[in-house]
């Protein structure tokens, strides 16, 4: 008999109303939301010892919940030798530096010339943990963002190393140059990010249905009509970051889809417009680069801070809308 792993759980109250899937894939990271759909498909799941299929199911406070985790499919993504920069590599984990424009997971019609092509090429086996589309991927890098991403050779570094994630124990800092001047010099965005109701396939700060999200913020300059800023995720959603910075009035700058390419007519002086249509023209995606990763080894212990530099088009948009200085 194929053996399995069962997980066991209680809602807190603060927890109701969550949906069922999304629930789960906060409780267990290692595990990616579209893996906790089939789990529920294939009755894998309980809700107080019955079968639950319904991922959209609301959960309520205090009722136990069970998953029996099946063995990951097979990996049959192909390998593709695509050049890495690695930051970090040994016999349990890999961390690269991840270029502007890489695609980390195939999907449908996108199913080469990803990150998992290359790492497949370059570690020859990753954690299946993730699923057959996703081996060994720890966490999420916007395919336009550049910078640190990690993942895992081992089942066993995958799960120590999501379990750091859950618990919120791995630092991940961000480097962004965003429209306006921010809310003092350093603060806290702290807004439920979900699905935007008026656009799937974008997120959007939502007052019912959204996860928690919290982003910390510090200005590093300011370089009218941008600031350079360091941000720290507090949590992991999707485009957290550029959602929250828009939200509050301060899209990361060069985005197109959360407002950062529009110039802001009749706010800016003709001097300060003329430096942001200069920057502009050096970067073609978000200026927003992952530029540190701390973390704790997940088998010798060790703690661990990495750092990518920043890539040249980010360089390049920073030295046209800083000008002299």
């Amino acid at each position: 008999m194929t053996d399995r792993t069962i997980y066991n759980f209680i809602v807190d109250e603060e927890e109701a109303g969550e949906r069922l899937d999304s629930w789960l894939s906060g409780r267990i990271p290692e595990l990616s939301r579209s893996r906790v759909q089939k789990a529920l498909a294939a009755g894998e799941v309980l809700v107080d010892g019955r079968p639950e299929r319904k991922a959209s199911r609301r959960v309520r406070g205090g009722v136990r919940v069970e998953m029996a985790f099946s063995p990951p499919e097979p990996i049959d993504v192909a390998p593709e030798p695509i050049p890495l920069e690695v930051v970090y590599e040994d016999e349990y984990l890999i961390v690269v530096d991840k270029p502007a424009g890489m695609v980390v997971h195939p999907a449908p019609g996108n199913e080469h010339g990803t990150l998992v092509n290359a790492l497949l090429a370059h570690c020859g086996d990753l954690s299946g943990i993730g699923g057959y589309l996703r081996p060994g991927i720890v966490h999420r890098l916007d395919a336009q963002t550049s910078g640190l991403i990690m993942a895992a050779k081992t089942d066993e570094a995958h799960i120590a190393l999501s379990r750091q994630l859950m618990e919120r124990a791995v630092h991940r800092v961000y480097l962004a140059l965003v429209w306006g001047e921010m809310s003092g010099e350093e603060g806290v965005i702290e807004a439920p990010i979900g699905r935007n109701p008026k656009n799937r396939k974008t997120m959007a700060v939502v007052e019912e249905g959204g996860r928690e999200a919290l982003t910390r913020y510090r200005v590093l300059d300011t370089f009218a009509p941008l600031q350079y800023i360091e941000c720290t995720l507090g949590t992991g959603r999707t485009h957290q970051i550029r959602v929250h910075l828009s939200h509050v009035g301060h899209p990361v700058f060069g985005d197109p889809v959360y407002g950062g390419r529009k110039q802001r007519r009749g706010e800016l002086t003709r001097v300060e417009a003329a430096r942001a249509e200069r920057a502009l023209a050096m970067i073609d995606r978000q200026a927003l680069h992952a530029v540190r990763l701390t973390f704790t080894h997940p088998v010798n212990g060790a703690q661990m801070t990495l750092e990518a530099p920043l890539p040249a088009d980010f360089r390049a948009a920073l030295e046209a809308i800083s000008g002299d200085r």
